[in-house]
């Protein structure tokens, strides 16, 4: 599943989020500039990072499951932590 979010947050801070958010469960196996590859328990998950129309990043989270997995689950946790960062009033309400 491949999911999307354009933020303000800047391209080294999404990559810093991501390092410290996927850090407790999850390894590193992939490391670019611009893109980081997790794995774990629950699957592989790849997270990009790219400047979109001019003070915004498109942040791309990849999972190699299928459907509303466990990994999906924690993709989109993610993007809600990156929104959180922008906005600290955010509340998340899903269930991941």
């Amino acid at each position: 599943m491949r999911y999307f979010h354009r933020t303000s947050l800047g391209l080294d801070a999404v990559l810093s989020e991501a390092d410290r958010f996927f850090g407790d469960g999850f390894t590193i196996v992939e490391t670019e500039p611009r893109r980081r590859v997790f794995e774990g328990a629950v699957g592989r998950v790849r997270v990009a990072a790219q400047a979109e129309g001019g003070h915004y990043t498109l942040v791309s989270i990849e999972t190699d499951q299928v459907g509303e997995s466990e990994a999906d689950k924690v993709a989109k946790r993610f993007l809600s932590v990156v929104h959180s960062r922008v906005e600290p009033k955010h509340v998340v309400r899903g269930a991941y």
